[in-house]
């Protein structure tokens, strides 16, 4: 099976895995062969959160003190991003899927509340079509269902190469852009500095891993309709990477789900409007039977 855990190092000695509430407040697990670091805060049900390309778990750091008055929020680092590590370049959304199963199996998680944003909301597709039974109920972060089309592919090659040619330092000019509005990145250079030194930290293999993983990437709408725990949509209003009008259709095509737009927002939502997202997210795990 590969999921099965090799390696559970905790950080804080005597901690128990007993569940989400008894969690470490930090560690790392190998699964598959890659070194996965966690971040976990608060108490209660787990409430794990699967950052985006490529960043890492603290994409989420102004989210977690409301969250975690609530949940026990769990923040993971991909493979090759943040504090993890990958053995090599080689990397899927299935992969990154079946990694972060063999996580929750690590850290003997059962039923959770996820949420994932785009990258991470992709994997989380993945991982609902793997194991339905492990989710409570799943949030989905400016992402997409979609596989990559003929142009988009193509981009996210060009971005593997140029990570290998120029280095990963030097994505942060053309995916910042992307991730925040053109008023946030006029207006508030801590946060503009801030994504930039996530993108920094993010290994070559994890750079080049992930772009390719993204043009790769598995069409995940046949999955929409077989969704049968709650599920949240929650889309920045001004991304301009995935419009909302891609987060209203995945909406149409999930029973019973719903879509939130935060106003102001663009790709990096939950970072860019931080207050208003968790204030969602809290709001819609709250109400989970």
């Amino acid at each position: 099976m590969n999921r099965t855990l090799l390696t559970l190092s905790l950080l804080l000695s005597g901690a128990a895995l007993a569940g989400g509430a008894d969690t470490a407040d930090r560690g790392t697990v190998t699964v598959n062969g890659s070194t996965v670091f966690y971040k976990a805060t608060g108490a209660g049900q787990p409430l794990i959160l699967i950052h985006g390309y490529p960043l890492s778990g603290e994409l989420f750091k102004n989210n977690r003190d409301l969250l975690a008055r609530h949940f026990r929020v769990i923040t993971v680092d991909l493979p090759g991003f943040g504090l993890s590590r990958a053995p090599s370049a080689e990397a899927s959304i299935e992969n990154y899927a079946s990694t972060m199963l063999g996580f929750m199996d690590a850290l003997k998680l059962d039923r959770v509340v996820a949420g994932g944003m785009s990258m991470g909301g992709m994997t989380l597709f993945q991982m609902y079509k793997m194991a339905p039974e492990r989710f409570r109920g799943m949030i989905f972060i400016d992402t997409t269902a979609d596989p990559s089309g003929v142009a988009e592919k193509a981009n996210w090659l060009g971005t593997a190469q140029q990570a290998q040619e120029k280095g990963v330092a030097s994505l942060v000019d053309i995916l910042m852009p992307r991730m925040l509005t053109g008023q946030s990145r006029m207006t508030m250079p801590n946060q503009v500095a801030h994504l930039g030194s996530l993108v920094r930290q993010a290994s070559l293999n994890g750079a080049v891993g992930g772009a390719t993983a993204l043009a790769n990437r598995p069409d995940a709408n046949p999955v929409l309709p077989t969704i049968r725990v709650p599920t949240l949509y929650l889309f920045g209003a001004e991304d301009n990477l995935t419009p909302p009008e891609v987060g209203m259709k995945m909406q149409m095509n999930t029973p019973g789900s719903q879509l939130v737009l935060i106003p102001g927002a663009g790709h990096a939502a939950t970072f860019e409007k931080a207050a208003a997202a968790a204030q969602a997210m809290r709001a819609f795990a709250l109400r989970l039977p």
